[in-house]
C-alpha cells in the first residue's frame, strides 16, 4: 500500500471529510480537478487503472481507489451524469459549477497557484474521473 501514490479530495477541511464519506456510502464515484493543478505540480492526470490511497484531513489512509476513466475537457462541457456520480446532491450543472467555483476561486486555491487572480471560464480545462473503491482501509 505504501506505494501507492496518495489522492486527496479537496483541501484538509470539512468538505474533504464530506467527499470521503460520499466515497465510503457509495455516493461518489467521480471527481473533477483543475488540469491547471497537475500542470502547477508537474503531473499528469492519473491515468486508467491507477490505484491511489484516499487520505482524510490527518493525511491517515482511508480506502483505496482505483481510476476506471479520464477525460480531459472544458468546463463548459462538463456533464450532468458526472455532476450527479460526484455524490454531492447536486442536480444541475449550474449548481455544481457555482459549488466548485467557490473552492477553485478561493484564497487557498489562488494560493496554491500563486496567483491572486486565478478564476476559471468555459475554457478552463478540467479533469474528469471516475474511480470505483477496492479497498476500505478502515477495518485493516
Amino acid at each position: 500500500m505504501t506505494s501507492l501514490p496518495l489522492f486527496e479530495f479537496s483541501f484538509p477541511g470539512p468538505l474533504r471529510e464530506k467527499l470521503i464519506a460520499a466515497v465510503l456510502d457509495g455516493s461518489k464515484s467521480s471527481t473533477t480537478s483543475l488540469l491547471k493543478g497537475y500542470e502547477h505540480e508537474g503531473s499528469a492526470p492519473r491515468q486508467v487503472g491507477t490505484r491511489s490511497v484516499v487520505i482524510d484531513s490527518k493525511e491517515c489512509p482511508v480506502v483505496i481507489i482505483e481510476t476506471i476513466s479520464v477525460r480531459v475537457v472544458p468546463l463548459s462541457q462538463v456533464d450532468l451524469a458526472h455532476v450527479v456520480d460526484e455524490g454531492e446532491g447536486l442536480t444541475t450543472v449550474a449548481e455544481w459549477r457555482a459549488e466548485h467555483e467557490l473552492g477553485w476561486h478561493s484564497a487557498e486555491q489562488r494560493e496554491e497557484f500563486g496567483d491572486p487572480e486565478f478564476a476559471v471560464n468555459d475554457e478552463t480545462l478540467v479533469v474528469l474521473e471516475r474511480f470505483r473503491v477496492m479497498e476500505d482501509l478502515r477495518t485493516t
